[in-house]
């Protein structure tokens, strides 16, 4: 029998990127079956690298370690996948040391890639890896653990358009209770309740039981987030309480906790996910009770870019102050005709309770419409601000009456008296010889029913369906029937009147926001005769109230909801290049809401 030929002996090896690649297809070789020190190690790394955890952990000599280990360290990494380079084994009797470069490729497009070796030794039944925590990472110890962390970037105050500061980064406490470390659920949840409900009045002991019940097992549920203040005022009663943790952070704050509360979330949200795109990354050591031992890799946060807000913090102040006092649900917002930059959102406590209603609410407007009706009937032609028009106390459409307040008569006036005066009668007629869709493409030219995405906010304009009948648009005409408007909605029309087209709002400088679905502007004389009507409402008409302030064109609004006998109170109106519209809801009149135009106009001249 001829003897089988001698094996060769393989030199110590160096080997390209590329064969890397073909080690993810290699079945590892464990100890008991391996020859060479080198097939060893390379079975070890391609195990390492496919996350065969089990194979890699048998080809060492301390395989339940080295299992523990690889398990942690691979669950903590997740990677997507893991290339070996650049191996090189330097082998001296008994022993051998390995070189070798690990890549770790991570979820986000993420990369860690360093320079690690290992020991091979000959074993009793073979050679063997010698199992080190250093094997995975030359600053990995016994007892340690891998984690990545993210490194924050740093979160700058946002500023106003005049400099101002509106948000500021300040220290903040997260209140969370970890369900399974609470021996007596309802007895936390009550004291955290009570402590907490001064500082959050919808927060009660019953809401945060309820939170804890809902909190799946193994999970924790965050209570509420304080500012640093608040949680020194309420510590002494939830400090101790089992099974609560708290965690500190920065955050961006208004200086004012009440300042801006459907506004300033939408820039916060937006300037945090800057940050976050913004932010970078850490590898960490940690010891055996989870603090960290050392930082073995720190991708650095990169500067997000600064940010200022198209809001004026004099002009959010202003409006704010013009709310306090009104007893029901009450919203304004004001924006710039020239470029569309929001200037200011408010609303007050009761408005707050039922939700976005300066932006996206859905109310009659009432009489403050009469603007984009006369719009239509000027750009059809048959009108003038000068030409005569009837203003009887009431007047019949088919089915439906339309009285004027109080059933006032004027008798023959020009139009641009009877829309000083808010004559209903006068403008259901005009509405009613014009189209079915005549209102509705009036007040797209205008923003309303047109979509606007403003980045970090919802927003509604508003709704202006066609009218085929003839009472429906003579209800329509007057604000009523089936059109609904937005304070938001109402404040880019009186902009639109302002500046000759609808302007696109924003939020965000560098941020600017995308409309669809408006009208074509109305003609240059459309918009002189409108700006006219809308300045003898002031000087002569149903707003005199604001008739000493300078320059000030505006529309009031009675829109009558429910079974008729309430009403909500608007005006709408711009002084220069500042455009807003206010909404007090069940005012009964547009007195009141004038009364507030005047408090914010004063407030913020």
């Amino acid at each position: 029998m001829r003897p089988a030929p001698p094996r060769p002996r393989h030199p110590a090896r160096r080997r390209t990127a590329g064969l890397a690649l073909a080690l993810l297809a290699v079945v590892p070789l464990t100890a008991c079956g391996a020859r060479e020190p080198d097939d060893v190690l390379e079975g070890f790394l391609a195990a390492v690298a496919s996350g065969d955890i089990a194979a890699a952990a048998e080809a060492t000599d301390a395989p339940a370690a080295a299992r523990a280990t690889l398990t942690q360290v691979r669950t903590a990494l997740a990677p997507e996948s893991v290339e070996v380079t650049e191996r090189h084994l330097n082998k001296a009797g008994t022993s051998g040391t390995g070189t070798y470069r690990l890549t770790w490729r991570l979820p986000g497009g993420r990369q860690w890639s360093y320079a690690a070796s290992a020991q091979v030794r000959s074993a009793q039944d073979g050679w063997q890896v010698h199992w080190q925590p250093q094997v995975v990472h030359p600053e990995l110890e016994d007892g340690q653990s891998l984690a990545i962390r993210p490194a924050p970037a740093r979160l700058e105050p946002v500023l106003d358009r005049d400099g101002a500061p509106l948000l500021r980064p300040q220290p903040v406490v997260g209140v969370v209770v970890d369900p399974a470390q609470t021996s007596d659920a309802e007895d936390v949840a009550t004291r955290l309740g009570s402590a907490l409900h001064a500082v959050e009045p919808s927060l009660t002991g019953k809401s945060v039981l309820d939170g804890i019940k809902a909190t799946k097992p193994g999970g924790a549920y965050p209570v509420l987030t304080l500012r640093a203040s608040d949680y020194q005022r309420v510590k002494p009663a939830i400090h101790d309480l089992p099974g609560v943790r708290f965690s500190s952070q920065e955050r961006l704050l208004p200086a004012t906790r009440d300042t801006g509360r459907q506004v300033l979330p939408a820039v916060r949200s937006l300037v945090e996910q800057q940050a976050a795109d913004a932010a970078g990354w850490r590898v960490v050591s940690l010891d055996a009770g989870g603090g960290e031992a050392g930082e073995l890799y720190l991708q650095a946060a990169k500067t997000p870019p600064a940010v200022t807000s198209t809001l004026s913090a004099k002009l959010q102040s202003a409006a704010e102050k013009a709310l306090e006092p009104v007893p029901a649900a009450a919203a304004l917002v004001a924006v710039r005709p020239s470029t569309g930059d929001l200037l200011a959102v408010a609303q007050n406590d009761a408005a707050d309770e039922q939700g976005s209603l300066a932006l996206s609410g859905r109310f009659p407007p009432g009489s403050t419409f009469k603007i984009v009706t006369a719009a239509a009937a000027l750009s059809a032609g048959t009108v003038g601000a000068g030409s005569p028009v009837d203003c009887p106390g009431t007047a019949t459409f088919a089915n439906r009456t339309v009285p004027n307040e109080g059933e006032f008569a004027l008798g023959s006036v020009p139009l641009s008296t009877a829309f000083a005066r808010s004559c209903n009668t006068t403008f259901a007629r005009l509405a009613t010889d014009l189209p079915p869709a005549a209102l509705t493409d009036s007040a797209r030219s205008l923003g309303i029913g047109a979509d606007f995405v403003v980045p970090g906010l919802t927003t509604v304009t508003g709704s202006v369906p066609p009218a085929e009948t003839v009472a429906q648009r003579a209800e329509n005409a007057i604000g009523q029937g089936t059109v609904v408007a937005s304070p938001f909605g109402m404040a880019l029309a009186a902009a639109a009147v302002q500046s000759g087209r609808v302007p696109v709002p924003s939020l965000v400088r560098g941020q600017p926001g995308k409309a669809s679905g408006t009208g074509l502007a109305p003609r240059p004389e459309v918009l002189d005769a409108l700006r006219g009507m809308m300045r003898d409402v002031v000087t002569e008409g149903t707003a005199t109230g604001l008739r000493d302030l300078p320059d000030v064109h505006g529309k009031t609004g009675t829109a009558q909801f429910g079974d008729g006998t309430h009403a909500h109170g608007w005006f709408v109106g711009y002084a220069g290049d500042l455009a807003f519209a206010v909404l007090l809801t069940d005012a009964g009149s547009s007195k009141p809401a004038v009364e507030a135009a005047r408090r914010f106009l004063k407030s913020g001249s």
